[in-house]
C-alpha cells in the first residue's frame, strides 16, 4: 500500500531538519518506504529555506491557510498521486514516526477508515500530555462528540491520525478550515466511517508555539462544541 506523511508546517524553521531526518531514519533502519510531503503554509521564517536545503519534498502555499487549509492541500497531493493511506503528523517534532504502523494497522486490517494517535487511551506511552485547561477543553469536545455521534473520542485535537483512499478522496473535496480535527472526526462518524483511537507516543514540541494559544482555550472550546453540535453528516452512496 502506498503511504503518504502529511507534514503541515507553519514557522518550523527549528523542528523541519529534525522531522526529516527522523523520516529518513526510519525508511533507512525499518525498510518501509513512507512517502512524505511538507506543506510549508505561508512560513514567514526560513522554513522555506530549510526545507530547500535538505531538498525535502514539500508544497509552499504563497498565504497561510491555517492548519484546516495545509492539511486539505495534502489530501490533495496524496488524491492526485494515488496514495491508499495517508497520515497527518505535526511539523513540530512532537509526533513518533516509530508509532506510524500502530497507526496504519487498523486500516490495513480494513477494521476502520479513520485512526487517531491518542495520547488518553489504555496503555498509551505519551510523555506529553498538554496543558489542565487543554486537557479539560479536550474532555468537552469528547463530551460533544459522544451526545452528537454516539461514540466517544478521547484525543479529540489529536493532529497525528490517518484515513484510508476513501477519505482520502472526501477530505481532498471538502475539509473544515475552522477546529480541523475534531470537526472532521464528527463529520467522518456522521457519515458511517469507522473510527479507532490508538494509544502512541508524543513529545513536547522543542521550539515554535502551538496554533492553539492559551488565550483562546474557553474561546475555542466553546465554539469547536457548538460547531459540533450543528454539524451534519454526508449521506454515503451504498457503493461506499
Amino acid at each position: 500500500m502506498k503511504v503518504l506523511l502529511i507534514i503541515p508546517s507553519y514557522n518550523e524553521e527549528k523542528n523541519v531538519r529534525h522531522v526529516y531526518e527522523s523520516i529518513c531514519s526510519f525508511n533507512m533502519t525499518s525498510g518501509q518506504k513512507y512517502s512524505y510531503v511538507f506543506i510549508n503554509d505561508g512560513s514567514k521564517d526560513n522554513t522555506e529555506c530549510e526545507l530547500k536545503i535538505y531538498a525535502a519534498n514539500h508544497i509552499t502555499l504563497v498565504q497561510n491557510l491555517g492548519i484546516g487549509g495545509a492539511v486539505q492541500t495534502g489530501y490533495k497531493y496524496a488524491y492526485e498521486n494515488g496514495y491508499d493511506i495517508a497520515i497527518q503528523m505535526d511539523g513540530d517534532g512532537q509526533h513518533d514516526i516509530n508509532c506510524v504502523k500502530n497507526i496504519i494497522e487498523p486500516i490495513v486490517n480494513n477494521q476502520a477508515d479513520l485512526v487517531i494517535g491518542s495520547r488518553f487511551v489504555e496503555k498509551a506511552s505519551s510523555e506529553f500530555q498538554s496543558s489542565f485547561l487543554r486537557r479539560l477543553g479536550i474532555k468537552m469536545i469528547s463530551l460533544a462528540i459522544k451526545l452528537k455521534t454516539g461514540k466517544r473520542i478521547y484525543d479529540t485535537t489529536s493532529g497525528f491520525r490517518a484515513v484510508n483512499r476513501k477519505l482520502i478522496e472526501e477530505f481532498a473535496t471538502d475539509y473544515p478550515t475552522e477546529y480541523p480535527e475534531p470537526i472532521s472526526s464528527t463529520f467522518a462518524l456522521l457519515s458511517g466511517y469507522k473510527i479507532c483511537e490508538v494509544p502512541v507516543a508524543m513529545h513536547e514540541r522543542v521550539s515554535g508555539v502551538s496554533s492553539i494559544r492559551a488565550w483562546k482555550n474557553v474561546y475555542y472550546m466553546i465554539n469547536v462544541v457548538l460547531s459540533i453540535l450543528l454539524l451534519r453528516g454526508k449521506k454515503r452512496m451504498p457503493h461506499d
